[in-house]
């Protein structure tokens, strides 16, 4: 079986292209399984976040195009080329590229936290839908196993920077006194909560948290303070935000450029800050043409998020150290279940010889021999039967001057070398 890791992230894809292939988090069961019904396709993980989509695969062989043609496919992207966008890592190099993934060392923010929790759910997904078998579980284990080590041994997670963090370090770039303006962040998962937890930090005046499921809502809105609406109440509440930054798993804009020209009426157009950090984007990006409104991207944050880096640079090398012996140990692990039916074999042959003649000795010890006669035949015997075909072996090999079968035998058996 080969190990595959297959995706397009922000280093290769442009915001336009990742939000084609993203996965709603409602069609990931249904993606999975529809992946592994392939006939290559034994087991599979989706990996779906704003900055990457990532499919982990294990299969018969380590083609790739069959996963990229059933991305395009499951997609229906009949008219676009994902080629030159996707990296395919087969084997040991897939197990490389999961475990910088997990580290962080791969991530448009370098050493981010989220990374390991959002992979984390990917796992608990796949092994909810089935997808996961022994080699792909055997891997994440791994992965999370070495992601916790480079957390402890390294510095790599010392500095306060993310995309949230990015975000609202853009905001007050732009609003001085922050604790004078309000505000509106859409969603309600991770990213919205570190979000918010930095705003507070900031010293943000007020904050609106709108989400789907307004209870959720009202969850975070709790441990910040903030006030909490309902998606549908955002018209209501668009025009007293100063700052809208959203991150939904939503697959359709959340608002479009009519929502938001009538919430600028409203504000007699006083400049609002958009920063749509989702994908697919929940700003529609002809907001942007919009006078009176600056609007940025997760791509727009590279250049704030690089400002962060350099404390974990040093961290970031001592972390590839771990990842190097990390890859070594998985791939050994990984050869080593190529000789687990020879050893099963092994072990089935002399289990037969031992219950043989200990069937044997019993008789004779019924019938009244000597028990110390006994033993020493059940000793001879056994010894003889378990030396008999590695001898025979053994000796031909030497006949066939086959001289690295004997070397492989005394290293095996662990005999000292000869004089």
């Amino acid at each position: 079986m080969a190990l595959l890791a297959l995706g397009i992230n922000h280093k290769t894809a442009p915001v336009e292209i990742r939000e084609k292939v993203a996965f709603a988090p409602d069609r990931l069961a249904d993606a999975l399984h529809d992946l592994v019904s392939r006939p290559q396709v034994t087991e599979a993980a989706i990996l779906s976040t704003c900055n990457r989509t990532e499919l982990y695969c294990g299969l018969d062989d380590t083609d790739g195009h069959v996963i990229v043609d059933w991305l395009k496919e499951f997609h229906a992207l009949g008219g676009h080329d994902l080629q030159p966008f996707v990296y395919n890592h087969p084997d040991q190099h897939a197990v490389r590229h999961m475990l910088r993934v997990a580290s962080g060392l791969d991530s448009m923010v370098l050493g981010e936290p989220q990374i390991l929790g959002q992979m984390k759910q990917a796992f608990a997904t796949a092994s909810s839908a089935g997808t996961i078998g022994k080699l792909l579980g055997r891997l994440f284990q791994h992965t999370f196993a070495v992601a916790k080590q480079v957390r402890t041994d390294t510095a790599i997670g010392s500095s306060p920077v993310s995309v949230a963090f990015a975000a609202v370090s853009l905001a007050k770039q732009i609003f001085s006194n922050f604790q004078d303006h309000t505000v509106l962040l859409i969603g309600a998962g991770e990213t919205i909560e570190l979000t918010a937890r930095h705003l507070k930090e900031s010293g943000i005046g007020r904050m609106i948290i709108a989400n789907r499921t307004v209870e959720r809502a009202q969850t975070v809105a709790a441990e910040f303070n903030a006030y909490a609406i309902a998606l549908t109440d955002l018209p209501n509440h668009l025009a007293e935000a100063d700052i809208v930054i959203s991150s939904t798993a939503s697959p359709l804009p959340i608002l479009g450029k009519g929502a938001v020209e009538t919430a600028l009426k409203q504000r007699k157009h006083r400049p609002i800050l958009m920063v749509d950090i989702a994908v697919p984007r929940d700003i529609e990006p002809e907001v942007s043409e919009l006078e009176d409104v600056y609007l940025y991207t997760v791509d727009d944050l590279q250049e704030i998020i690089q400002e962060g880096l350099k404390s974990r640079q040093e961290a970031a090398k001592q972390a590839e150290e771990i990842i190097d012996t990390q890859v070594s140990h998985f791939m050994g692990w990984l050869k080593s279940l190529n000789a687990v039916s020879t050893i099963r074999a092994f072990r089935e042959t002399a289990e037969a010889y031992r219950t043989a003649e200990l069937d044997k000795a019993q008789r004779m010890l019924a019938a009244g021999v000597d028990p110390a006669k006994v033993l020493e035949q059940l000793a001879n015997n056994l010894t003889n039967k378990l030396m008999h075909n590695p001898s025979a072996q053994i000796r031909q090999a030497g006949y066939d001057g086959r001289i690295e079968l004997i070397d492989a035998a005394r290293e095996l058996f662990n005999l000292k070398p000869e004089n």
